[in-house]
């Protein structure tokens, strides 16, 4: 499922009328009956629907929408927010359609009050004033009407986006908080932006039967989802043994943060990785070998509790090296992240590898074997010279900017972790929730996506499929026995097993076993590791 700019979703329509030959009158029919028809489905028979149209295309949809519901017997009021004269093209023609129908739209201008009674009385209220097409500062009416709608107790449900939303994510300055959004073809970049995707509530995508090769060219961005996974997860060949499945290093570790390192080997072997060996600082050694005797331990020299500086590899062979879980903001922990990016496989760095990371920027463009950076949106700031704040302002922009600047795959972390890689494509998670916001959560990602990065062929396939079924395993457990707010790291990794079973089903993973069947479509985000 493709996720588009409002510049890219104009383009797209552009292409869709004038290269391939579907009229502007056409695809508002389309999206208008396709949004109708989710609406159906959610919309109590007996509800009383307010449905406000704006000047535009959004505006369109919704009396289209407003059109089809009444066919159905719904009981709908359809408010014309703009003068008349103001609404054109393909929405004129739809209001022309509505009216030679038999139904009556009622006008703002002149009947303010009775429009904020049927507000008040509402059951449902369809957003179609504004969609993707807010630029600049909210103008009056709209700005008022918005104030309106939030006041109210009835179900909103928001056209392509809700109303005051910047398509392409960013600042609110006002905007509608919508129950439902209905959006139209594709997602938009501000659904899975922050603070823009907090009013858009639960998502649901109108398909209006828009050509790929309308938007064939424009950015690669996709939802990663259940069909994706179970679509590119290897199975296990009868005939593996443990080296069939890699040797991996795991470097971290401090006398502050014994448990990180600890907690990422776990997770790498929970998922799948064949051997697994922890570097950590010699003075922790006993601690960290007491938590997990399944993995391997290479005690290296340490000073005043964290690494002195190198790691005694000698002619040790690894297939892939994650660095970073609790190795301390020293030059020992530097040196220990430089001697990392030298070799000559793949590598995977997260939280304090991130800190000497931004140091070692020219080493880290230099690399022939696959980088992946797990920054939060505070350590990308720090990679890119930048703030958190601009980070979260442009989440899409900085991690494809940064991934085609130095050639590493980049992991966005945050509530819609966006996994970049060099070419330019980028997959945005459907699963997880607040009860991964607690500290070691990274660390189980860092063992996951290490884990994978020896299981797959494809580096951006592997790391996509490492931040799914982290989410998913902390799903599976708020579902079961947990709250969002008890959840531990080291319970995401034992709900790891569960997280594979769900994907995989009673085949558990075996090869020539054919994948459950997964439907490509989805209803809303917040269950999309359900379809």
């Amino acid at each position: 499922m493709r996720i588009v700019s409002g510049e890219d979703m104009y383009e797209i329509d552009r292409q869709t009328v004038n290269l391939i030959g579907i009229s502007a009158d056409t695809l508002m029919e389309s999206a208008g009956r396709a949004a109708a028809s989710l609406l159906l489905e959610r919309i109590p028979p007996e509800a009383k629907v307010v449905v406000l149209s704006g000047a535009g295309s959004n505006g369109g949809d919704g009396i289209v929408i407003a059109r089809v519901l009444k066919a159905h017997g719904r009981q709908v009021s359809l408010w014309l927010i703009p003068p008349r004269d103001k609404i054109r093209g393909a929405a004129a023609a739809a209001l022309s359609v509505y009216e030679k129908s038999g139904y009556a739209a009622s006008d703002y201008i002149g009947s303010e009050a009775e429009l904020e009674r049927r507000l008040e009385r509402a059951d449902a209220i369809v957003d179609a004033l504004l969609g993707i097409g807010v630029n600049g500062p909210l103008r009056e009416p709209y700005r008022s009407l918005i104030g309106k709608i939030n006041e109210q107790h009835a179900a909103v449900y928001a056209i392509d986006l809700p109303s005051g939303v910047p398509a392409n994510g960013g600042p609110v300055e006002a905007a509608v908080r919508a129950d439902v959004t209905v959006t139209i073809q594709y997602p938009k970049l501000g659904t899975f932006t922050p603070p823009a995707a907090s009013y858009c509530g639960e998502l649901l995508v109108a398909d209006i039967g828009i050509p790929p090769a309308a938007a064939a060219g424009l950015p690669r961005r996709a939802l990663w989802t259940l069909a994706d996974v179970r679509r590119t997860l290897p199975r296990r060949k009868a005939s593996s043994h443990k080296g069939t499945h890699g040797r991996l290093l795991v470097a971290g570790g401090s006398l502050r943060m014994p448990g990180a390192v600890v907690l990422a080997s776990r997770a790498a072997l929970r998922s799948g990785a064949g051997l697994v060996t922890a570097a950590v600082p010699d003075c922790i050694h006993a601690i960290a070998a007491g938590h997990y005797p399944e993995a391997m331990y290479l005690p290296s020299p340490s000073e005043a509790g964290h690494f002195r500086g190198e790691l005694p590899l000698g002619d040790a062979a690894f297939g892939a090296i994650a660095a970073g879980p609790g190795l301390g903001r020293t030059p020992g922990g530097r040196a220990v992240v430089e001697q990392v990016l030298h070799q000559d496989v793949p590598v995977l760095l997260d939280a304090d590898a991130l800190f000497h990371a931004a140091e070692l920027l020219p080493l880290l463009r230099k690399r022939r074997k696959p980088t992946v950076l797990t920054p939060h949106p505070g350590e990308m700031a720090r990679l890119t010279g930048s703030t958190a704040a601009a980070v979260e302002d442009d989440r899409f922009g900085v991690s494809a900017r940064f991934a085609a600047e130095t050639g590493a795959y980049v992991v966005l972390k945050g509530p819609h972790t966006i996994v970049a890689a060099p070419d330019g494509t980028q997959h945005v998670n459907t699963t997880g929730s607040a009860a991964l916001a607690k500290g070691g959560s990274g660390d189980v990602l860092t063992g996951i996506a290490a884990a994978f990065l020896l299981q797959h062929e494809d580096v951006l396939q592997a790391v996509s499929n490492a931040v799914y079924i982290h989410g998913l395993a902390a799903s599976l457990l708020t579902e079961e026995h947990h709250s969002l707010a008890d959840v531990l790291a080291s319970d995401v990794i034992e709900s790891i097993p569960s997280a594979f079973r769900h994907i995989y089903g009673d085949e558990g993973g075996a090869e020539g076993k054919p994948p459950k069947p997964a439907t490509t479509a989805f209803n809303h985000y917040p269950k999309l590791a359900e379809t």
